[in-house]
């Protein structure tokens, strides 16, 4: 191989070891959060687990409040393509229902990255507009199956509306809390919360009558 060859390869090596070194980090974090809470994350810490000097980590991200962000995005990336996947091919309340089930699993497996997601755990810490872009995509994929659901005759046409949203992510919300706050380490299925989910959405469907 020639020296020249050799340099143009160079770089192409040096960006994929330093995005390997990124998910590295950003894995340890959410590690760190699931042990410690999501306000106990530290980059001490996460470049202790490395096996790295803390100094080391600003060459990757400049902050404490950089390593939530990108955990954040990635968090609504993964959360919203969980949700999409288990729609695909569903439309109205049973795409609904299907997408708010994989939301709900996803969260209960991924603990520590949902409360940072949906709660407020670290106040100093405010997501950023590309962040919350991925989030508001979410909701419109949820109107564009709660209108599907009033074309279809399934809902009343109020449930197209913002007050349906909220009345969704209080549901939701709540199972997915109640589930953390009492049964840490149930999967979502099980235990005693997030079984009642589907009577939930029945009784979302009872206040949004149709005709």
């Amino acid at each position: 191989m020639s020296v020249a060859r050799d340099e143009r390869q160079a770089p192409d090596r040096r960006a994929l070891r330093r995005l390997q070194t990124i998910e590295e980090i950003l894995e340890l974090a959410e590690a760190v959060m699931t042990e410690h809470g999501v306000s106990g994350l530290s980059l001490s810490e996460v470049a202790r687990r490395l096996g790295v000097q803390p100094p080391s980590l600003y060459k990757y991200f400049p902050s404490l409040g950089a390593v939530y962000e990108e955990l954040f995005l990635r968090g609504q990336q993964r959360h919203l393509a969980a949700m999409r996947a288990a729609m695909q091919g569903r439309t109205g309340l049973d795409a609904l229902h299907r997408g708010l089930d994989a939301g709900g699993r996803w969260a209960l497996e991924h603990r520590a990255l949902a409360q940072l997601l949906f709660w407020r755990p670290v106040p100093s810490f405010e997501p950023s507009p590309e962040g919350l872009a991925v989030s508001a995509e979410m909701i419109a994929v949820q109107r564009t199956a709660l209108r599907e659901a009033v074309s279809s005759g399934e809902l009343g046409a109020a449930a197209d509306s913002d007050e349906a949203i909220h009345l969704l992510s209080t549901l939701i919300a709540g199972v997915i809390g109640q589930a953390m706050a009492n049964e840490p380490g149930v999967p979502w299925g099980a235990g005693r919360f997030s079984p009642v989910f589907p009577r939930l959405m029945a009784l979302f469907a009872a206040a949004y009558p149709p005709g």
